[in-house]
Formats: structure tokens, C-alpha cells, sequence
């Protein structure tokens, strides 16, 4: 893979033109993770043989040029994420958003709002809050980075993911981005979370900082595991330095996972009596029970999905609860969103932008670099087995029915769920799926715990041998 892509910044054709389309819209063609002119990366047209003859020739053959090149770029996203499509295809099956189900049969009906759901659908698509690379911020600490292009695409898609949360907690899982302005200011201050400076408390700076624990690097990869581990990390300092009522994320943070130290055995658990004692050490004692986000870092196979997942990880969002999924290709992390039969809806955060840092109260601001209007999808059974599922629960009656609905997905999955629901903490330590099926003698160390260098990234499914679920 780095061949490959070493050739490909390296061709007549360089990802600058394309970059450079989608910063001007970035909205209006598929990007290609892993290739961009950012600072670290400085092959340019310009650099070529082939671009001084080309530039030379009238201007049809520059846009043929540029065609050839786009076509190329999207040939190398497919080779990266796989078969990726645009759009929504001919089925009449429902489509499930983020907990939210959009009936797409033509079929005559009564009720004329779930007789023909696209056009709600492509709205509720639209209105989730995308994060790309950027790039031209204030450079990271002492290192040289002012972009994060090439090795920021899951520290960027669990920002959509939180800030999914956070829509959800402060203007509801009904929330559409306004047509007309000016905007909500609620919305607007959820953007400047996110900016791209220390300033900002979600910021790609932050996230680095809090995240130094589980070797979190600008310039590295970073597994679903250690992702989530640092939005634990962050999270907790921010409620420490800040007064309850102020709190930026005002919920309390849960891993599902086999221990505090990151080791499994078999399906992780939700220990309820756990997520208690978070929602009053969030509260500081103030509150029985408070919002709470729910991150399930898994791994589910080797190179690829083991098949008899699928249909969970189909049903997880049809929870209202659901915040989607951190998944992708090896090296290349997206936001999944929804699901319609095989199909996966994803947000795709390897387009590049300039840096827009917004003010908290600028209601007038120009947010369109945070949409996508195009949908694009892959298949379910091509994501990596290494990613993680996210929850909201909004308060204690909403945490119970999310509970209800794990354990009985649970109960339906033929003796290998996703996760399963205890009261309390069975002292005993579980019998692994590895364990019970094959030896795991040899087999490697799993890097979704940790980072990997971005020449290294296309192991990363190898490295994941060791847990056989």
C-alpha cells in the first residue's frame, strides 16, 4: 500500500487538483484518503515532467487532465475503502439513521410522511456534522504539523461521533441544520468545540494531549480502542477544570470493555452497577443518574468482519440510543450513520479544507465546510473488524430501554453478541471465543490499542489475529 500510494502522489496526476475542488466544495466529489498537499506532503503538479507539457495545451485539455485525475483518485479510494458507492440505490428496503427509520417503498399508504422517506432521509443525512482533515492550523505542540491529512481520519470521525452526541443531548435527535439563518446558537457553539486550536476543548490539538497515555502521536494512526479510552481521558480533565454547570460535554463517559486495563476475553460487558458510579462521580454527587455517552470498542474477526456480526451491528442502529459506528478500511477510519440491508451510510473525513476556527456566538457563520450532501455507502461485510460503537442515553428511563434492547439482541445472537448486559461485575473471569475455538500461539499483539505509523497501516487487520471472536 505504500508503494502504491507513493506512486500515485508521484503520477502526472497528483490528488492537488482534486483537494483543491473539494476545499472550494467540499461537498462535491469523494476524496481520497492517504493522498493531499498538505505541508507534510509536498508533491505538486508543478513537480512533474508531464504537468509542464500538459500545461502548455489549451485549456480542453487541462479538463481532460483533471478528469483523467479524478477518475484515478476515485479508483485509489475504492483500492483504500473499498467499493464505495454514492447515493441511494433502487432498494425499497427501510433505511435506519442513527436510530431514526426512513420507509423507502413506493408502496401507497396512510401515512404520507413514511410512504416515501428520501427526501427526509437526505435531510437527516445532511444535517449530521461532518470533520475532515484540515489544514493551516496552529501547528500541534512542538511538532511541525499544521494538518492532520494522511493520519487524522479516526481522531476526526470520533468527533463526529461526539458531536452527534452532543446534538442529540442539546437539541434532539429531530434537529435539522436551519435552511435560512441565523442558526441555532446551540449548533454553532457544538462547531466551535470542535475548531482546530488548544482553545477549542475537542480540538485534534486536545485529543493529541489527552491521548499521550495510549501513545497518541501527530503523524500516527490510532486504533478504535485508544480513541475511545482518550475521549474517556479528555473528558475527565475537562470536568475537573470546569465548573459542573459549564461542562463543554455534559455527560458522563462509559467504555464497554473486559477491564480497566484493556483486556478481553469473550464479549465485552455493561456492567450497570459501573455506569452508576460514573453518572455520580460525573454529577460529583449531586445526581443519582445523569446523560451518559456509551463507547463499545470491539474487535471482530481478522482481515474482515466474521459474517454471523453483520446482522448485529445492523440492528445496534435501530436503537434509539445509536450514535453509529468508528469503522472503515485499515488506515482509514469513517463515521457510519446507517444502514439500509447490506449497505452502510458513512461520513467520510478524508476530504481536505482549510482550517475555519467559529466563534461560540457567531450565528451568522458559514458551516457549510461541516455537511456533506453526498451519500455514500459500503458494504457491511468489507468494514474492518477493528472499530467501535457509540450510545446516548439521555437520562435512567432511556439507559433501561437501551439495556432491554442489548440483552435481547444479546439473547438473539446464537451465543456470540456484540456485547452483553450484567447488573453487577461476575468475579469470574469469562471463557474468550479464542479460547474455546482456536489457539491464539504466535499470533500478534492487537494495534487497536495503540498507533501505528501511516506507512504501517495497511497491517493493521494482520495485527488484530490474536482475538478471535
Amino acid at each position: 500500500m505504500k508503494g502504491f500510494c507513493e506512486r500515485a502522489v508521484a503520477s502526472d496526476f497528483s490528488s492537488k487538483t482534486l483537494t483543491d475542488t473539494s476545499n472550494r466544495s467540499p461537498t462535491s466529489l469523494t476524496s481520497v484518503p492517504g493522498i493531499s498537499d498538505s505541508s507534510e506532503n509536498k508533491a505538486s503538479h508543478s513537480d512533474s515532467p508531464a504537468y509542464e507539457v500538459h500545461a502548455k495545451q489549451n485549456g480542453w485539455t487541462a479538463a481532460v487532465k483533471k478528469a483523467v485525475a479524478i477518475g484515478s483518485m476515485r479508483r485509489l479510494q475504492e483500492r483504500v475503502l473499498g467499493s464505495t458507492r454514492t447515493g441511494i440505490s433502487s432498494s425499497t428496503s427501510d433505511i435506519w439513521l442513527l436510530g431514526v427509520c426512513y420507509r423507502i417503498s413506493q408502496e401507497s399508504s396512510g401515512d404520507a410522511d413514511t410512504s416515501n422517506g428520501v427526501p427526509a432521509f437526505e435531510r437527516d443525512f445532511s444535517s449530521r456534522i461532518l470533520m475532515t482533515y484540515r489544514k493551516g492550523f496552529d501547528a500541534i505542540e512542538d511538532s511541525k504539523y499544521t494538518s492532520d491529512v494522511n493520519w487524522g481520519c479516526m481522531l476526526r470521525s470520533s468527533q463526529m461521533l461526539a458531536a452527534q452526541a452532543l446534538l442529540s443531548h442539546r437539541l434532539g435527535r429531530s434537529w435539522r441544520k436551519p435552511l435560512e439563518k441565523p442558526l441555532d446558537r446551540e449548533y454553532i457553539e457544538i462547531l466551535h468545540y470542535f475548531g482546530d486550536s488548544e482553545a477549542s476543548p475537542f480540538s485534534i490539538h486536545n485529543l493529541l494531549q489527552a491521548g499521550k497515555a495510549y501513545d497518541l502521536a501527530a503523524g500516527s494512526w490510532v486504533g478504535p480502542y485508544a480513541m475511545c479510552r482518550t475521549w474517556e481521558t479528555l473528558a475527565r480533565f475537562k470536568r475537573v477544570v470546569t465548573d459542573l454547570e459549564d461542562q463543554p460535554l455534559p455527560m458522563a463517559i462509559y467504555i464497554v470493555s473486559g477491564d480497566e486495563d484493556g483486556e478481553r476475553g469473550g464479549a465485552p460487558v455493561l456492567c450497570i452497577e459501573d455506569v452508576s458510579r460514573h453518572c455520580c462521580e460525573f454529577s460529583r454527587g449531586l445526581a443519582a443518574w445523569t446523560p451518559i455517552l456509551l463507547l463499545v470498542p470491539l474487535v471482530l474477526g481478522l482481515e474482515e468482519v466474521n459474517p454471523r456480526y453483520i446482522p448485529l451491528l445492523r440492528e445496534t442502529f435501530m436503537f434509539p440510543q445509536s450514535l453509529g459506528i468508528l469503522g472503515g478500511k485499515p488506515g482509514a477510519s469513517t463515521y457510519i450513520v446507517g444502514v439500509q440491508d447490506e449497505k452502510a451510510f458513512f461520513l467520510d473525513p478524508h476530504d481536505t479544507q482549510p482550517v475555519v476556527n467559529i466563534s461560540r456566538d457567531d450565528v451568522e457563520a458559514d458551516t457549510s465546510s461541516y455537511h456533506c450532501n453526498i451519500i455514500r455507502h459500503i458494504s457491511l461485510d468489507s468494514i474492518d473488524p477493528s472499530l467501535a460503537i457509540g450510545f446516548y442515553c439521555r437520562d435512567k428511563d432511556d439507559f433501561d430501554d437501551f439495556c432491554l434492547r442489548a440483552s435481547k439482541l444479546a439473547d438473539e445472537s446464537n451465543g456470540a453478541p456484540l456485547f452483553t448486559v450484567a447488573q453487577k461485575h461476575n468475579l469470574s473471569k469469562p471463557v474468550s471465543h479464542s479460547e474455546s475455538s482456536v489457539s491464539t500461539d504466535g499470533l500478534q499483539n492487537d494495534d487497536s490499542f495503540g498507533v501505528l505509523a501511516m506507512s504501517d497501516a495497511e497491517g493493521h487487520a494482520h495485527e488484530d489475529e490474536w482475538q478471535l471472536l
